[in-house]
């Protein structure tokens, strides 16, 4: 359950999947602090109408996840904001090879997407996983293409560590339903061959996180347990608690 003392949606004029994760409860009836980490799409169409709201939030580190050639057709945060940006490729299968027939479960498809993006991934989120832990990095912007799911995969596992519930780390996943709308409208007009044919690929289930988190712990034992088997040291998961817990 969230406890909404800031505005959870950020409203910039371009930006439509930009948010704050906090307010969520974790740890001993903690709760997840606001304004120290942000999830987003791509951060390339942030204009001069939005750039006083989002100096105010005091960003100090970009986490971009997309490939170089992501970066090199869309545009990356602009570098007169003088961030700490950092391009942490996430390795996944290209999700154009990888089918969708018709029965096929969707919430199971996209869990497994973000699977294999836990396992091909690994060196990206665990890079990630210790920028977030790092309170002179903070605040921190993830972000990807449409911010849903190599955001939502890394931020699944912050909130995870810091003892959000599942049910909860799924309704924030959730949430990037209604951002959808707006994204593919802006990109059937300007770039149509990233949603063409692609639909199966922008909504965001609850089921589909709940699914990945559960089969995260088959595999690991537990979220904690994953973090360390990929290099999080108890001694980082322990700062990260202790700067994003109230």
């Amino acid at each position: 359950m969230a406890v909404e003392q800031h505005s959870r949606n950020l409203g910039f004029s371009a930006t439509y999947n930009f948010r704050d994760v906090g307010g969520y409860s974790g740890l001993d009836g903690r709760t997840v602090r606001w304004r120290r980490v942000f999830r987003a799409d791509a951060l390339h169409r942030l204009g001069e109408a939005d750039a006083s709201a989002f100096r105010a939030l005091g960003v100090r580190t970009v986490i971009d996840l997309r490939r170089p050639h992501e970066i090199e057709k869309y545009g990356r945060v602009a570098e007169h904001y003088g961030l700490d940006y950092r391009n942490l490729v996430l390795k996944h299968v290209d999700w154009d090879e990888v089918g969708h027939s018709d029965d096929v479960v969707h919430e199971r498809w996209l869990a497994d997407r973000y699977l294999n993006f836990a396992e091909d991934g690994r060196a990206a989120i665990l890079a990630s996983l210790r920028i977030i832990a790092d309170p002179d990095q903070a605040p921190v912007i993830v972000h990807c293409m449409a911010g849903k799911d190599r955001t939502g995969t890394v931020c699944a596992l912050t909130l995870s560590l810091l003892g959000v519930s599942d049910q909860d780390i799924a309704a924030d996943y959730a949430l990037t339903t209604n951002a959808m709308a707006p994204l593919t409208a802006h990109l059937l007009e300007k770039h149509p061959s990233a949603v063409l044919g692609k639909q199966h690929m922008w909504d965001s289930p609850p089921a589909a996180m709940l699914t990945f988190l559960d089969d995260l712990r088959a595999r690991h034992g537990s979220i904690d347990d994953y973090a360390r088997e990929i290099g999080l040291t108890d001694a980082e998961i322990a700062t990260m608690r202790r700067h994003l817990l109230e």
